[in-house]
């Protein structure tokens, strides 16, 4: 059982070919995989590595993809259509929950992981892409493998305050890279407030470019106002959303 399992991960790890599928990749502890969703861009400018959100489950998978609802999930699509490769990161097999303190902590050094995997397949400059409590992980990540690892930082839906690894509760003067922070106005989600992710830029002291984005479209809300089918996940806005973060990482100094 185990040859067969390392024979399963190096066929999905090393299966280049592949222009869009799910992959299994190693963390090195007790067999455990973290769950890749990947799309291979032939005109990609750089690679986005998406951090979804809650416990980052992949939910079922429906002809080889996660039918999870989560907002950058189901956004993949257009990420990709603006020219860029997209590797979404999902928890750990060997995980039942993604919890604040793990994502500040242990969840860097799996993120690094992806960050290797996804330079040595594509050898494209690094983007982390959060969302809710994904902003969290991104933001720690940032923050520990510094600009020479990513070139560049998206907060949506930004967690602010109540929580272990709230934005403002980290380092975030140290992020010399570009920072683009987005929310919508309506957002009822109490740990993640429009007024509090508005003032995060403030706190970017090093990063050389960085702006603050608040969103008003979108239409029918629906379910618990932290969850992805609420403003809070940028409900029937999704695309104009990603125009919005793919132009900026086009050009950062915008």
């Amino acid at each position: 059982m185990k040859i067969f399992a390392a024979i399963f991960f190096l066929f999905s790890v090393f299966n280049t070919h592949a222009e869009e599928g799910m992959l299994k990749l190693d963390v090195s502890r007790n067999g455990a995989h973290l769950p890749l969703y990947v799309m291979s861009n032939p005109n990609a400018l750089a690679t986005l590595i998406l951090l979804p959100g809650g416990d980052a489950g992949t939910d079922n998978i429906v002809e080889g993809k996660p039918s999870s609802g989560n907002f950058l999930v189901r956004s993949k699509e257009h990420f990709f259509n603006e020219s860029f490769n997209v590797v979404v990161m999902f928890r750990a097999s060997d995980l039942s929950q993604l919890g604040y303190p793990y994502r500040v902590k242990e969840h860097v050094a799996e993120i690094a992981k992806v960050i290797s995997f996804s330079k040595e397949r594509f050898g494209k400059p690094i983007w982390l892409v959060g969302t809710s409590r994904g902003t969290v992980s991104g933001t720690a990540a940032a923050i520990a493998l510094g600009n020479k690892e990513v070139q560049g930082l998206v907060l949506t839906a930004s967690v602010t305050n109540r929580v272990v690894g709230a934005i403002k509760t980290q380092s975030i003067d140290e992020l010399k890279m570009p920072v683009l922070v987005v929310h919508h106005k309506n957002d009822a989600c109490k740990i993640c407030v429009p007024s509090e992710a508005s003032r995060i830029t403030s706190d970017l002291k090093s990063s050389p470019a960085k702006r603050f984005v608040m969103i008003e479209g979108g239409s029918d809300p629906e379910g618990d106002p932290c969850r992805a089918k609420h403003w809070h996940g940028f409900i029937n806005y999704e695309k104009e959303t990603v125009k919005i973060i793919t132009d900026w990482i086009k050009n950062p100094a915008s």
